[in-house]
């Protein structure tokens, strides 16, 4: 209790050292460009040719033992394509540690296996920008926005006969299923293409093609750079 001979009082003025100064936090040096788009729609493609590091959302997927997958309507198949067979809460935590510290670590998910059979690092160093692709991409659009780590998002599409025909050539060749789950598969997801294409707009994704992809991610990386320059 201060004394009443206090020569100021109890309302005397505080100086600087009265405070205690609090810093901003650090702006976020990096942000992701999400890229979705229907199984085979060319998305691994793209990252490959844009140069930038990238996520692959795949290795988020759950395990096959996990007893909150998904089944197809019908089937006893599992809905490898619903949102419910990925692990979004960890995918958007890996994002978020890249974005902020350059480096995170990420699972490593064998899908011929269904399961997750180790992990690694993956370190992007310092770049304005880079690219996490998968199929659930925009299930995380708005996470990501919200949590200003977003870039851009993008929804690729080629056209439902060219997506089945080359994501079941790439699937057979990788081993990823049996032939007759190939096949069911590509069946189903060509007829529902559009709706699937539909769906990942509305959550936020831009639909385009390859060329239109490239420029918005290299324009994508170069308004980053600029924000992070200034600040």
């Amino acid at each position: 209790m201060r004394s009443n001979d206090d020569p100021q009082g109890p309302h005397r003025s505080r100086d600087a050292s009265d405070w205690c100064l609090v810093s901003p936090p650090p702006p976020i040096p990096t942000r992701v460009a999400l890229l979705c788009g229907p199984s085979g729609s060319g998305k691994s493609l793209v990252a490959a040719h844009s140069g930038l590091p990238v996520l692959r959302l795949d290795d988020f997927y759950k395990e096959g033992d996990d007893p909150t997958l998904p089944l197809v309507d019908g089937s006893s198949d599992i809905d490898w394509d619903h949102p419910r067979s990925w692990d979004a809460e960890r995918a958007v935590a890996a994002i978020e540690e890249l974005c902020r510290t350059g480096r995170t670590t990420v699972p490593v998910y064998d899908i011929s296996l269904s399961a997750r059979t180790g992990a690694e690092a993956l370190r992007i160093e310092r770049t304005p920008l880079f690219i996490a692709e998968g199929i659930f991409a925009a299930e995380i659009v708005e996470h990501c926005r919200e949590l200003g780590l977003l870039g851009d998002a993008l929804c690729l599409s080629r056209g439902p006969v060219t997506t089945f025909r080359r994501r079941f050539v790439r699937d057979l060749k990788e081993g990823r299923k049996s032939v007759p789950f190939l096949l069911r598969r590509g069946w189903r997801l060509m007829r529902a293409e559009r709706s699937i294409v539909a769906r990942q707009t509305t959550l936020g994704a831009h639909p385009c093609d390859k060329d239109e992809a490239l420029g918005r991610l290299a324009a994508a990386a170069g308004a980053t750079h600029s924000r992070t320059a200034a600040a």
